[in-house]
């Protein structure tokens, strides 16, 4: 058993050592340079939620009323 997750394990660093991390890998850059890509894709996604969000709050609204309108006209 500790066979079968040791040799899962070193699968598991030999896939993430293949794997393109979003961060520059040149020892000079510093600080949040050098993170650039991964904070600007952060905010591209985070603005995506929000205006997504807005899109589905709208239209819940908007089907709300209309759904109240059409059963307010049967009273």
């Amino acid at each position: 058993m500790f066979s079968k997750i040791s040799r899962f394990i070193g699968e598991v660093k030999g896939e993430l050592r293949k794997a393109a991390w979003p961060w520059e890998s040149d020892p000079k850059i510093k600080g949040f340079r050098k993170y650039k890509e991964l904070v600007d894709s952060t905010i591209v996604v985070l603005i995506a939620t929000i205006l997504l969000a807005g899109f589905v709050s709208l239209w819940d609204i908007i089907h709300t009323q209309v759904i109240y309108f059409l059963t307010s006209l049967g009273n």
